[in-house]
Order: structure tokens, then C-alpha cells, then sequence
């Protein structure tokens, strides 16, 4: 069952002889369940185009339909809305309110959207990635593999359909990515999260189900992993 799709997707900045095609023409189509890596150098079009999957930015021309809503189409409010209770976003930066607890800061999007918490599914989100006795604590007495766990908590909670990762170990050393990158692939399959990460890491993106590589703003291929698993 598809559970993302980009139609024809571009992405121009400014006109004329001064006109950047940052994405030109790109299709692609993601199952539920599915853990999908999106690879490319620097200028290459993947972080525009993750920005456009998750309704963070506009396309000039083309659509994007997640969970069967064309987000293409929505005005600012409506898609910000439909952004909060259905895309979970995990960024390189962690983007924690440092006043904030970290369980105030899982269940924070929640509170802003006024729904209820489920307080036994975010319990479990918590005790999966070993966070149960850090609730207390403020981000600034955190590690850096903690605070991207809090990160990945947040975007977990609410349930969305899709978890959208930007460079998620970018500022991690290599032993916490692979704890980091282990621990997000683990929560997908248990919550049923469908994933797709942004990487310029070769090594990251095999623990994937499937890489697609971005190139001058299309797409230049799509290929299985080795750690294909079962979609739902």
C-alpha cells in the first residue's frame, strides 16, 4: 500500500537565465512500512525535496499525496494541521525547547495540536529507546545520542505516517549513529512508522530497505538493500 507519493515534482528558485531547477521532475513512490534512505552530494536536491515531502516547503509545479491527501493543494492552515498530526520530522539539530523537560518535549507537539496523549504508547516509545529514567531531565544535561533520542520519541508520539529524518546522525560520532540509526529502525518496525531518511553516508543508508539516489534535482536510481524487510 502506497503511502507517499511525488507526481512530477519541481522546484524552481528565481526565473529567467537566473533559475535554479533544484528539483526537476521527480517521481517516486513509497509502501507502508517501508525504510527509505534518499542519498546525493551536496546541492543535489534531496534535503528540497524532503522539505517538499513534508509539506515544509511549496513545489512549483507537481504533487505530493501522503496517506491519500494531496498536501499540494492545502492552504497554509490546513497544511499545517495535516503536517503536525501526520509527518514526524527528526532533524540533525534535535530542535529541543532547552526549557523543557524531556517528556514535555515528546508530548509537546501533541499538546499543540489539543489531543489527548496516549500516555501507554509514548511509555513504550520511551522505554524503547531507553529514555525511562531521563524524563526529568532538561536537554542540556543530555548527550548528544540522548537528545536525538528525545528527537526520534517526539516524532514517534503522535503517530504520524511517515517519519521524515534529515541527516539524523549528523552530528553524532559513529558508535551513537549506529546506535541512533539501530534504535529509529527498531521503532519504525514495532510503531509500524513508514521512514525515509536523508544521508550522504553510503554506510547508513545500506541499513535501509531501499536507496534512492538524487542527482542534479531527479532521480537517478532507485535499488534494494540487503536489509530489505517485509512491508507492511
Amino acid at each position: 500500500m502506497e503511502i507517499l507519493q511525488a507526481n512530477n515534482l519541481k522546484k524552481i528558485y528565481g526565473s529567467g537565465e537566473n533559475a535554479v531547477h533544484a528539483l526537476d521532475g521527480v517521481n517516486l513512490s513509497v509502501e507502508k512500512g517501508e525504510f527509505v534512505a534518499i542519498v546525493g552530494t551536496s546541492g543535489s536536491g534531496k534535503s528540497t525535496l524532503l522539505h517538499m515531502l513534508g509539506g515544509l516547503d511549496r513545489p512549483t509545479e507537481g504533487k505530493v499525496i501522503v496517506d491519500g491527501k494531496d498536501i499540494s493543494a492545502l492552504n497554509d492552515e490546513a497544511l499545517t494541521i495535516f503536517r503536525r498530526r501526520k509527518i514526524g520530522f527528526v532533524f540533525q539539530a534535535y530542535n529541543l525547547v532547552p526549557v523543557l523537560n524531556v517528556y514535555e518535549n515528546i508530548v509537546m507537539p501533541i499538546e499543540l495540536d489539543g489531543a489527548k496523549i496516549n500516555k501507554d504508547f509514548v511509555g513504550q516509545i520511551v522505554h524503547t529507546l531507553g529514555l525511562s529514567e531521563r524524563l526529568d531531565a532538561l536537554p542540556n544535561q543530555l548527550s548528544g545520542g540522548q537528545q536525538q533520542r528525545v528527537a526520534i520519541a517526539r516524532a514517534l508520539a503522535s503517530a504520524p505516517a511517515i517519519i521524515l529524518a534529515d541527516e539524523p546522525t549528523g552530528n553524532l560520532d559513529s558508535k551513537t549513529s549506529q546506535d541512533v540509526l539501530n534504535l529509529l529502525k527498531v521503532t519504525g518496525q514495532k510503531f509500524a512508522q513508514t521512514i525515509l531518511m536523508i544521508t550522504h553516508n553510503e554506510e547508513i543508508a545500506q541499513m535501509a530497505d531501499r536507496i534512492i539516489r538524487i542527482e542534479d534535482g531527479r532521480v537517478k536510481n532507485t535499488s534494494k538493500t540487503a536489509n530489505q524487510t517485509n512491508l507492511i
